[in-house]
């Protein structure tokens, strides 16, 4: 690792002030994905803020046909919260899947979305609930947010405090994981809110990404049948040592199909 200095915030907002006058600043949250970079010094960032103790960016609600985590809930606070397991099962399943049980206890839903992995699951959850990412200075929505590789509309001062995801009628996620890391090769959520149905991709492409064909067949008849025969482009879409971009077309509508037939189930 490369010298650095640390900071430990007292609040967002001292967060903030620190970070628009160090844009090399980096912000700690859970440390899953910043500490694992610095030591393969992919990252040198001149400052490390740690907002991860900060008890205003904890705890989670549902009200309103709404639930609000804090964006530094952890991923294992997600999993086992009463209300998200009661109004989104789908989201409680998605967060217990993630990584393993030293990611799950440590990583957090704020920095998982701010890094925006083109293989993490949470992006996924937000693409595919139409949640809104609140942050210090404004709310921003799911189509709005992420906007590439690695990349988000996040400024470089502007720190995500919560999200809120409206509930939907019915929702599943479904991943096809590598088996040591559990990102997804391809992960695939589908949610229903009356007659409108939201499909999110992950880890086909750089970044989270909706597909509107599988989303226009299933506002049709909200049935797994519904998927059969829906094409992907391959274009654009990953290829790796795990999985080409054609198989990972291929998995899209397969996944679509078993995530819908689990949201009716």
């Amino acid at each position: 690792m490369y010298a650095l200095n640390y900071v430990k915030a007292k609040s967002v907002k001292e967060a903030a002030a620190f970070l628009a006058k160090n844009p090399e600043a980096k912000v700690l949250a859970g440390g899953m994905t910043l500490i694992p970079t610095l030591k393969q010094r992919l990252a040198r960032p001149t400052h490390v803020v740690d907002i991860g103790s900060l008890a205003e960016l904890r705890g989670i609600a549902a009200k309103g046909g709404k639930v609000v985590i804090g964006a530094g809930a952890k991923h294992h606070e997600v999993a086992t919260s009463a209300a998200v397991r009661k109004a989104i099962p789908a989201l409680a399943g998605l967060a217990a899947e993630i990584g393993d049980p030293q990611v799950r206890n440590r990583g957090t839903i704020g920095g998982s979305l701010a890094n925006n992995d083109p293989a993490a699951d949470y992006p996924a959850a937000v693409l595919g609930l139409g949640a809104t990412v609140i942050t210090n200075a404004r709310e921003i929505g799911p189509d709005d947010f992420f906007t590439g590789l690695f990349s988000t509309a996040l400024r470089p001062d502007e720190i995500i405090t919560a999200v809120r995801f409206p509930v939907p009628d019915q929702a599943s996620y479904v991943k096809f994981k590598q088996p040591a890391s559990h990102f997804a090769l391809v992960g695939v959520f589908v949610a229903r809110f009356g007659k409108d149905v939201r499909v999110a991709v992950t880890g086909a492409g750089l970044s989270v990404f909706r597909v509107a064909a599988l989303e226009q067949a299933l506002a049709k008849r909200f049935a797994p049948e519904s998927c059969d025969g829906v094409q992907v482009p391959a274009d654009g879409l990953n290829t790796d040592i795990h999985a080409s971009a054609d198989y990972r077309a291929h998995l899209i509508p397969l996944l679509a199909r078993r995530a819908v037939q689990q949201a009716i189930a």
